[in-house]
């Protein structure tokens, strides 16, 4: 066979049902986790903002802008994270690590969410508007914090959290000391669940030099856990007290503390899978306090 050149055909060109399968996969839409982690905080301020009646116009704004947000910060993180999650056994598939989404698709995804994200903002007042300059800062740099510092969870809070305040300037016009007491609770909610998720690749990040909380907690981490859960209940009663809410409210936040609890048993022994499912479990919390919040504002009527 020396001497005679084999010529192997290149793949055909990937279709455009294949491109949107694979656009799909790049911001999770068949896993809703992070869209529920950032829309119930979103939609405790509606209703506190609203005082149990928020315009639905806005909910509805609200609603399509935390997925599509979420959506693009999973497009930047995947962009951003493109030379570590090809050596984390979770992440390894993921289609920018795989070679299956380019890196500049990715960022082209992640800037044409965004810009349907703040046409989306255009529909809400002026104060709003601008605030939203502030939450798009944050999803773009969240991803590549976690080679500078231990606390890109931290970062994470901050974007994620942002929605609070957001949602009262929409109502309001302005941010009263409830939606930043609610701010500061939501910023802690996302050091607790994503410490949670943080562990689950601690091995991971510590062999490639991602850093996380789970790392900077090392073995104190469900005791600091544990502390974060107190503080953002108390936080959560605060914000209640502030905004008048009754005895349902209350009743809410005390099953919160049980599902806490629960979390706590998961990740007792620390491993991965049970972290994710504590991690999963925030969900349950999250529609908990909100269930919570809509009751005693249709009891209160």
């Amino acid at each position: 066979m020396s001497g005679i050149e084999v010529k192997l055909d290149s793949p055909p060109p990937a279709t455009w049902r294949t491109r949107l399968a694979r656009y799909l996969d790049l911001v999770r839409a068949d896993r809703p986790i992070g869209i529920l982690l950032l829309l119930w905080p979103a939609l405790w301020a509606l209703w506190i903002a609203g005082v149990g009646n928020p315009p639905w116009g806005i909910v509805l704004i609200f609603l399509l802008g935390t997925a599509v947000m979420r959506s693009a910060g999973c497009a930047i993180n995947d962009y951003a994270d493109r030379g570590f999650d090809g050596h984390v056994a979770r992440t390894c598939g993921r289609p920018v690590a795989s070679g299956h989404v380019s890196p500049r698709e990715a960022l082209g995804v992640f800037a044409a969410l965004s810009l349907v994200a703040f046409g989306l903002v255009l529909f809400l007042n002026r104060q709003t508007v601008l605030m939203s300059v502030v939450a798009l800062a944050l999803a773009a740099s969240y991803p590549f914090t976690k080679r500078i510092t231990h606390w890109p969870q931290l970062v994470l809070g901050l974007a994620f959290g942002w929605a609070v305040p957001m949602a009262f300037t929409a109502i309001q016009g302005t941010v009263p000391p409830v939606g930043w007491v609610l701010f500061v609770a939501t910023v802690v909610w996302a050091l607790i669940y994503d410490t949670e998720y943080a562990m689950v690749d601690r091995a991971d990040d510590l062999k490639i030099g991602v850093k996380s909380t789970a790392i900077l907690f090392g073995e104190r981490d469900r005791l600091i856990i544990g502390l974060l859960q107190a503080l953002m209940l108390a936080l959560l009663a605060a914000a209640g007290w502030l905004a008048g809410r009754g005895a349902t409210y209350y009743a809410g936040l005390g099953v919160g503390a049980l599902l806490f609890a629960r979390q706590q048993w998961m990740i007792r022994d620390r491993e991965p899978k049970k972290c994710f499912r504590a991690f999963l479990d925030n969900n349950q919390f999250g529609m908990a306090v909100f269930f919570a919040l809509l009751i005693d504002c249709l009891l209160s009527r």
